[in-house]
């Protein structure tokens, strides 16, 4: 058994120590966790690298590893904590491990992670629509225990921990026992991990039995491993401390999700209004955003929350004050609201009055958008068959409900995107405490579960997972990136509610504004007033030259189809002379797609989505029909599958034929996954008016961002470099170097052009690459023109990149290499004026000497070194 660390480090820093973070980041994730997950799903960086971890600590042996492997998953929610067990389940299928036990603490969980891991037609389904391990394909089968189980399955036990216990301590039939552990080796995959714990933390017998189950059955058989996964761990508390510091593999808390733009902003919206008021300003918020999200043809259905406090009647009564008051709601109610002197409320009010939504018709949209029929109570457990499905399809086009009302049985398992405001019904607190009260941080919880972010697409950014204007938090934009969470304007309440979010990752200690400004030195310039920026679109992707499988790079090489021969051989274990084992030699068929028949391909077709003939039009705009696409050399026709093992009767075997083509199917579609992409960057970049693509830009920070930190050295410095366009730059330690390097050069660059300009991108612009239509800000770009009297100018793209970055924003550097291939000889016009454009290299401190040579090479200096 490997030795337990009672360090001050915890398991996911010295897993860096022990093979370093450049190993673990290089560890490839093999296929059959890439090639059989949903493939709607694309992993994100965090999502990846909990993978890696995970790899790494099964595959090596070291010192602290643990016998039986007990590992814990700190990730936030909404972060895809299910996807991660979904993608270990498949890696742990390929090791040889068939029973997974998946447990949590409540029955709401399980019933939603059912959906995920067996129903195939549930918009949230984990998996890809065909699982192939080995060449095998594989089912996931639930069950109730592991004796007499498909050995070929991926066979899942879901259960709470209560029922587990039960099962076995009170032994009966068909139920689980730990004589399943001793015999078979089991994978325990505990979901909101943190219930499991309290033995630790309390006295409780009923908990410390919970607890100790688990343990026991871990340690029925070495090989079995137990995976926790919570978004709120423990790391305060000493006992839990010493228990876990050899276990959390990965810490991506909800302060990281948030710093990585995953999450919504929370936004406390406080009011001295009585609560029918404050609800009706929590509507007009709601409705607010469904149309900011029209007005930019985003589909979004923005959906409310009411809280109640303790107890169901109280939101059943809450319910019922509802409705009778939107039946007489009117312009005058509407009326009322506008006398608040809230920020985000008088924005919503002027959005209004800008686009002619009066305040009757506002009140008749609440009246119909929040009528009874659409507004649902969740509370009752005799309710749970009826809301089930509704509350956790929330984003779904076809689903209208836009209120919920509960108190509290939403506040675990629950997955929604588009709930955007919490109403906290009623005013009594547990304040006034040495510590945050439970009600409180039971809010906090809720509020960390609502903050998920709605992800949209935009034209200018395809990332959509991500808020994409904490750099412009003015723009209209902004509100659908944020959840209002609506309270009573009572100071203690919101100092301690403020403190249980920034607990919790949530919120800030204290947010910080800059000022990013142009000098009023540069608004007078010409070049401000006159000038032009050039940039490229993005555009959904053409493939009208797409003729074939060759034109898109599918393969063409066999697809390989195993069929089992059920034979084997028998060894004689102490015989010294030749095995007695007998093999048979396997036997080898090529098939022609065409040759399979037309039934079986039509039917592997129709199994799988991604091949419906609406698809096959996008990627392939020249098919006539699904028969072409079939029988043509260009698609299906001219491919052949490789059946191997027992071919005899092959021509009759319908099954091991179907399975194949739907097998062959799964490659293909995988392949045209990885080379398709829904965007492109256009080759023609089209002007703008410098004046209107550079402004001022408020930015926000939380106080302990090192990037918020006032820079007075740094801001004299550029105060008076009249190249330098804005009072000040917040930005990284290359970035700052770089204009410092800049400004040693300048004397030199002065001697070749004038109208010398460096401006910062502070989100100001993308530009689009070319190939898959990503977005990219560069960080500057440098504006010149030339003396000789050519009337060329120069409009550079630079990017600072720090070296660890580099690998993994290679595609960037690819990018600017491109546009200086394209336009270095291909000079853009206005007005009898020429462009050029160009990219260089990236900028490293460390190294900024091969920047100024491939800047000299750039702008074609020749002898005339910088």
């Amino acid at each position: 058994m490997g030795t337990r660390s009672m360090g001050e480090k915890y398991l996911y820093d010295r897993l860096v120590e022990e093979f370093g973070r450049r190993t673990l980041a290089d560890i490839e994730l093999p296929v059959s966790i890439t090639e059989n997950l949903n493939p709607t799903y694309e992993l994100r960086p965090y999502q990846v690298d909990a993978f890696q971890r995970f790899l790494c600590y099964f595959d090596h042996e070291f010192d602290f590893k643990l016998h039986p492997s007990h590992l814990l998953f700190n990730m936030a929610t909404g972060s895809g904590k299910t996807l991660i067990m979904a993608g270990i389940i498949l890696y742990l299928y390929e090791k040889g491990y068939r029973n997974f036990l998946f447990f949590v603490n409540s029955a709401n969980v399980i019933e939603k992670t059912k959906d995920n891991f067996l129903n195939p037609l549930s918009i949230k389904y984990l998996f890809n629509h065909d699982i192939v391990v080995a060449r095998r394909h594989v089912r996931v089968s639930q069950v109730v225990n592991f004796e007499a189980v498909n050995s070929d399955d991926i066979n899942i036990c879901f259960t709470t921990i209560q029922k587990l216990h039960t099962d076995l301590t009170k032994v009966k039939e068909n139920s689980i026992t730990f004589e399943d552990f001793r015999k078979h080796k089991v994978v325990l995959i505990a979901d909101e991990a943190h219930h499991i714990n309290v033995k630790t933390k309390s006295e409780s017998e009923l908990f410390a039995s919970w607890e100790n189950t688990v343990e026991g059955i871990l340690q029925q058989n070495e090989e079995n491993l137990l995976l926790e996964f919570t978004a709120t761990h423990d790391y305060t508390t000493t006992a839990i401390v010493e228990k876990y510091i050899d276990k959390v593999i990965i810490r991506y808390d909800l302060l990281h999700f948030r710093n990585d733009k995953f999450s919504k902003e929370v936004v406390i919206v406080q009011s001295d209004f009585a609560q029918q008021e404050r609800i009706l300003q929590a509507l007009i918020l709601n409705q607010y955003k469904k149309e900011v999200a029209a007005k930019h043809r985003i589909n979004c259905k923005p959906v409310i929350f009411f809280k109640a406090h303790r107890t169901i009647a109280q939101s059943v009564e809450n319910k019922a004050e509802f409705h009778t008051f939107i039946n007489t709601l009117d312009e005058k109610h509407i009326a009322k609201i506008r006398t608040s002197n809230i920020p985000i409320v008088k924005r919503a009010f002027r959005f209004f009055d800008e686009n002619k939504i009066s305040d009757e018709q506002l009140a008749g949209r609440l009246k119909r958008e929040f009528h009874s029929d659409f507004c649902l109570s969740v509370n009752d457990e005799s309710e749970k068959v009826n809301y089930q499905i509704l509350v956790n399809t929330l984003e779904d086009k076809n689903n209208r409900i836009r209120a919920i009302f509960a108190v509290q049985k939403l506040n675990e398992g629950w997955d929604v995107l588009n709930l955007f405001d919490i109403v906290r019904c009623y005013e009594a607190r547990d304040t006034g405490r040495a510590k945050i009260g439970t009600t409180t941080m039971s809010e906090a919880q809720l509020i960390g579960r609502g903050a998920r972010y709605f992800p949209f697409v935009l034209p200018e950014s395809s990332d959509r997972f991500r808020r994409k204007f904490d750099g412009d938090i003015e723009n209209e934009l902004r509100v659908i990136e944020e959840l209002h969470y609506h309270s009573i304007n009572d100071s203690r309440y919101i100092f301690e509610i403020r403190q249980a979010l920034i607990e919790q990752g949530m919120m800030d200690e204290r947010e910080v504004t800059r000022e990013l400004k142009l000098k009023d030195s540069f608004k007078k310039t010409q070049f401000y007033k006159f000038g032009i920026v050039w940039l490229n679109k993005r555009r959904p992707k053409d493939y009208q030259q797409i003729k074939s499988f060759a034109d898109l790079g599918v393969s063409n090489i066999n697809y390989s189809h195993y069929i089992a021969t059920g034979l084997g051989g028998a060894t004689v274990a102490l015989d010294t002379g030749k095995s007695g084992r007998i093999v048979k030699e396997e036997t080898r068929r090529d098939v022609k797609v065409r040759d399979i028949g037309d039934n079986v391909v039509q039917s592997a077709i129709a199994r799988n989505p991604f091949f419906a003939f609406s698809r096959l039009k996008r990627y392939f705009p020249n098919i006539a029909s699904v028969k072409e696409f079939t029988h043509s050399e260009d698609f299906l026709g001219g491919l052949e599958i490789t059946f191997e093992g027992s071919v005899f009767g092959l021509d009759e075997n319908r099954y091991e034929k179907l399975n194949a083509m739907t097998g062959l199917l799964c490659q293909i579609e995988s392949e045209i996954r990885e080379k398709v992409t829904d965007y492109e960057g256009t080759r023609e970049f089209t002007r703008d008016w410098v004046h209107d693509v550079f402004t001022d830009r408020t930015l926000k920070f939380g106080s302990k961002n090192p990037l918020a930190k006032e820079d007075l050295q740094f801001e004299h410095f550029v105060t008076a470099k009249e190249w330098f366009a804005y009072n000040t730059l917040y930005g990284t330690t290359e970035e700052k170097p770089f204009v410092r390097m800049l400004d040693r050069q300048m004397d030199k660059l002065k001697e070749l052009y004038n109208s010398i300009y460096l401006l910062r991108n502070e989100g100001h612009f993308k530009i689009y690459n070319f190939s898959d239509g990503r977005a990219f800000e560069p960080d500057f770009v440098l504006f010149l023109r030339e003396k000789n009297g050519t009337m060329l100018s120069y409009q550079l793209f630079i990017e600072p990149k720090g070296k660890f970055l580099q690998k993994h924003d290679q595609w960037k550097k690819d990018f600017l290499e491109e546009i200086k291939t394209e336009f270095a000889n291909n000079h853009l016009s206005f007005e009898n004026k020429k462009y050029c454009l160009l990219g260089v290299p990236f900028y490293n401190n460390a190294n900024e000497n091969e920047f100024k040579e491939n800047l000299a090479d750039v702008l074609k200096l020749g002898s005339f070194t910088l």
